[in-house]
């Protein structure tokens, strides 16, 4: 006999649970249904040392906020993970673990039909919450690299101690790529950073961190529809208490900044002369945001104090860095390349018509045309904070009032 429930719920993460909760709060029937324990990607597709971007007082779920006595503190990795795990208990969560979803189709009755393995299970509705970050993007040029340099990608690094001797190559610029460059330096390991265009702002200005700001500015609740095309997320860190990210700053700590990947030759990286124009764009992207948080201070008439440090940064005048063209991995003594180039989606598993020619879903919202399956926990799905553990709740909210609509 194959299992039926009203709902079923593919991934037990932030998203996930959060739509849990709100079923539940409806009184609507659902399960859980995880691959492999909750919260997997924050326990084994992230590093050692890293730590929750935003302050502790923006960790919220639905009915869940932080409540320790350092709201304007960091969290490690693992405390993220407790956070979640607590979360799932209080809530009597109906999660499955150890099942892994391999197909999702339309039967000829109407229903979704789920199978796992030898599994199966069917429903009225399905919602895929299996995060944003799925497949890590690996150029084609990385099969040009000698077969003796390690290659990694950013979810499967975990520690300079991992990776065997010598120099490590980083090629990526957002903010996990940032942190992982950090991560090394601080282990006294030889670091070359090949970075794209990247969005520098300030950890704090003014009395508040850059988070709070946004939040209070509107920003985390703009409609993704209204975000220019290649509008880049922030280069925020939380390691050590949280730091203005800062590219330049990573060079005087003797990592060796280059421009963008153009390809591999015979043991020779082939890079882009575009390392000052990504510098430059990203001292800008600063300025920008001191502008407008200042701005939004004096239409407010709020109180804060002002930043000398951030105003002295913005107003700095930078040396160009040179332009590096061709990198010779044996002279300089590379031996691992870690791939943080952004992630594609992987829902090949998904047999019905709501991908598009990229594989990525067609929805509204987190609504799909096919009746029943929704989406969830996306990046910029809806708005800003779509795709973050503090700003899933409210899509959640709305796709359990959809379902519990369509009973």
């Amino acid at each position: 006999m194959v299992e039926f429930i009203e709902t079923i719920i593919v991934g037990s993460g932030q998203a996930g649970l959060a739509m849990s909760h709100h079923l539940a709060q409806r009184g609507r029937e659902h399960v859980i249904l995880e691959r492999a324990r909750i919260a997997e990607r924050w326990r084994s597709e992230r590093w050692d040392s890293l730590y929750f971007q935003f302050p502790n007082r923006m960790m919220r779920l639905p009915g869940h906020d932080y409540d320790g006595g350092d709201p304007d503190g960091f969290t490690h990795r693992d405390g993220v993970v407790r956070f979640i795990a607590d979360y799932a208990a209080r809530n009597a969560a109906p999660v499955r673990c150890g099942v892994n979803v391999s197909a999702l189709r339309r039967t000829d009755a109407g229903r979704l039909r789920v199978e796992a393995g030898p599994l199966s299970m069917e429903a009225n509705n399905v919602v895929v919450a299996t995060g944003p970050w799925q497949a890590p993007r690996i150029p084609p040029a990385a099969v040009q690299l000698p077969p003796h340099i390690h290659q990694v990608t950013a979810n499967r690094y975990t520690s300079p101690s991992e990776l065997p001797p010598g120099g490590v190559l980083v090629l990526g610029s957002g903010a996990s790529r940032y942190q992982i460059v950090e991560d090394l330096i601080a282990q006294g390991r030889q670091v070359h950073y090949a970075l794209r265009g990247h969005r520098r702002v300030p950890r704090r200005y003014r009395g508040r961190d850059f988070g709070l700001w946004n939040e209070a500015m509107g920003v985390t609740d703009r409609i993704a529809s209204s975000i220019p095309p290649g509008t880049r997320s922030p280069l925020v860190t939380g390691h050590k208490g949280g730091h203005t990210a800062d590219m330049r700053g990573l060079a005087r700590r003797g990592a060796t900044l280059l421009g963008s990947l153009r390809g591999i030759v015979e043991g020779r990286v082939m890079l882009n002369a575009d390392l000052n124009a990504s510098l430059d764009a990203g001292d800008a992207a600063f300025r920008d945001t001191l502008q407008s948080i200042d701005a939004f201070i004096a239409q407010q008439g709020i109180e804060a104090p002002p930043d000398d440090g951030a105003d002295a940064d913005a107003r700095a005048v930078r040396a160009p860095a040179p332009e590096i063209e061709s990198l010779d991995l044996g002279a300089t003594g590379i031996g691992s390349v870690i791939w943080a180039l952004g992630y594609d989606y992987d829902l090949g598993w998904i047999d019905c018509p709501v991908l598009d020619s990229l594989g990525a879903p067609v929805q509204q919202r987190g609504v799909t045309r096919e009746a029943g399956l929704f989406f969830l926990g996306l990046h910029r799905m809806h708005k800003m904070k779509s795709g973050f553990l503090w700003g899933v709740g409210e899509d959640a909210a709305f796709l359990a009032d959809h379902i519990a609509g369509r009973a």
